[in-house]
């Protein structure tokens, strides 16, 4: 009887560790659930990026409430790079400048990261798929000319690019076009590009040369896309007066990425993910833009 009393006092330590355990379990469970995580970009007026900032600096609102920061870390996950090319007939004077600019470009990001490299002259085509080899990255630059008679597929190169993102697993996904004034042959509408972008978790981040057209329907769109579409994802539209800036403007945003933080921010349970999700810095002279993580249930 007493050996029988020992052991079932044995018992009650085992038994409380283990309540406390998966009480702990739980806990970790819960604060996962209500975890939300951003990518942020962080640049002054210049468009150099911002070292140095920490929790009381990020400012994140969903649907206009004002969230807890958590965490602020430098970002180091992976990103999937999908780098759209124009090689139409309109690219032709400024495809040396392209070349030079996507080269520099891919040597800054390859490392720790996947690229793809498209072309966009009369169907999206792929030069390279998805790799972090400098070699072959550099072999698919070598293959961009300009298509005489050709014109741009940019729409339907983002469509296509958002549709195979949404299979791929890095936790950040940037889409890069890089395009001239040129024409553009797609007949898509701006919303349902700009949806497919947000669908695949991806920012854009577009890099034109001159100032587009906007006299078809189709420029229209496309404005429309590189406009709402840059600001809806957390990217950008850079507009350049002369195709010599590209290679510093592909410098810039390299420099971007790769000094973006991973700000952890908390969000109350809910049913209903937010619609719009915004960040903003809290020094004067700081702009920020951010994308979150993707994959992250009910973002």
């Amino acid at each position: 009887m007493r050996a029988a009393f020992a052991f079932r006092l044995a018992l009650i330590p085992a038994l409380a560790a283990c309540v406390a355990a998966a009480g702990a379990r739980d806990l970790l469970a819960q604060a996962g659930v209500r975890e939300r995580t951003i990518f942020v970009s962080a640049v002054d007026g210049r468009g150099d990026p911002v070292d140095g900032l920490g929790l009381p600096d990020f400012i994140v609102t969903e649907d206009g409430r004002r969230r807890e920061v958590l965490r602020v870390s430098p970002a180091v996950e992976p990103i999937d790079i999908a780098l759209l090319v124009d090689n139409s007939a309109s690219a032709e004077r400024a495809i040396s400048s392209i070349r030079d600019g996507v080269r520099g470009f891919v040597t800054q990001m390859a490392v720790g990261n996947q690229i793809a490299l498209v072309a966009l002259a009369d169907r999206p085509t792929i030069l390279v798929d998805y790799t972090s080899s400098p070699e072959r990255l550099a072999q698919g630059t070598g293959r961009l000319f300009a298509m005489n008679g050709s014109g741009m597929t940019l729409l339907d190169a983002i469509l296509e690019v958002s549709a195979g993102l949404r299979r791929r697993e890095a936790p950040r996904a940037v889409i890069v076009p890089v395009i001239t004034n040129g024409v553009e042959f797609t007949n898509r509408y701006a919303r349902d590009v700009i949806a497919a972008v947000r669908g695949a978790g991806a920012a854009l981040h577009a890099i034109v040369v001159g100032h587009l057209p906007i006299g078809t329907t189709e420029e229209r769109e496309r404005a429309m896309v590189l406009d709402a579409g840059t600001r809806e994802t957390g990217g950008q539209h850079v507009t350049l007066l002369t195709e010599s800036a590209i290679e510093q403007a592909l410098l810039r945003l390299a420099r971007e990425l790769t000094s973006q933080y991973k700000v952890v921010y908390g969000r109350p349970e809910s049913l209903i993910p937010p619609d719009k999700i915004e960040v903003r810095s809290a020094r004067p002279g700081v702009t920020m833009r951010g994308a979150p993580m993707r994959g992250q249930a009910g973002a």
